[in-house]
């Protein structure tokens, strides 16, 4: 009798650390949300004991994985473009949804530099980071920054261009770039916040409306994929997004 109850109870701990595994979703995440990310899916787990994983890149990068056959639940972008891009070329289960509006701010960390639009064009600013535009969505709204004030002839040489907003702020942090533009939701981070100078960056750029898709796999996972879709709608989940800075759905 004892041999058969341990059998049961051998049984019953294998069942339910596979069940566990099998909860686990793989959620890419566009570099700009990887600190409301992590605090988002800290209390989505738990509220409902289901744990992710988070792979964090640019959102063309990322879309590009996808693609390519990368085993991704959930793709949380900084844009509607790649997103309904997946959509209409069929990698996903539905169309995709604004879950928040993202914000450009000019960051620096040198401590005799105060970031403006003007400081731009100073000899003192040798290098100018964002991201790259053709891959990442805030990259794209930097240049129209740029273009807007007719700037991007003159600042040419000094533009240096990092792969997603997280590269981006490497160079911020280190120095390596005396100013760059990155997402609003970086300089408001906890480890960040109070570091360095930085301004917001008035509305002169496209909206950036950031989307999320649950993208098909041969899982059993969707159900719990389409639990942290809407759970990005909920009211504790925005109220952590504009925490972060963005514009969210709800304000």
């Amino acid at each position: 009798m004892k041999k058969i109850i341990w059998t049961l109870f051998i049984c019953f701990i294998f069942l339910s650390c596979h069940q566990k595994q099998e909860e686990k979703l793989n959620i890419a995440v566009a570099a700009n949300m990887q600190f409301a990310m992590k605090e988002l899916v800290k209390t989505f787990t738990q509220e409902t004991e289901i744990s992710c994983e988070l792979i964090i890149s640019s959102s063309g990068k990322l879309t590009a994985q996808i693609k390519e056959g990368a085993p991704f639940d959930v793709f949380v972008s900084a844009n509607m473009k790649y997103p309904t891009e997946l959509f209409e070329t069929g990698y996903t289960i539905e169309k995709p949804q604004v879950y928040a509006y993202g914000k450009l701010v000019l960051w620096s960390m040198f401590d005799h530099i105060t970031p403006s639009i003007e400081l731009l064009r100073s000899p003192e600013v040798r290098h100018i980071v964002l991201a790259n535009p053709k891959m990442a969505p805030y990259g794209a709204a930097s240049m129209e920054v740029i273009n807007h004030y007719n700037m991007n002839t003159e600042l040419q040489d000094k533009l240096v261009f990092g792969e997603s907003i997280a590269q981006t702020n490497q160079f911020i942090i280190s120095k390596s770039a005396e100013v760059g533009f990155t997402a609003k939701s970086v300089v408001l981070a906890s480890k960040l916040k109070n570091q360095g100078h930085w301004i917001d960056i008035d509305d002169i750029y496209t909206p950036i409306a950031q989307g999320v898709v649950i993208i098909k796999q041969q899982n059993n996972l969707q159900p719990q994929a389409e639990k942290f879709y809407h759970f990005l709608f909920s009211n504790t989940a925005q109220k952590i997004l504009q925490n972060y800075g963005y514009a969210t759905i709800q304000n």
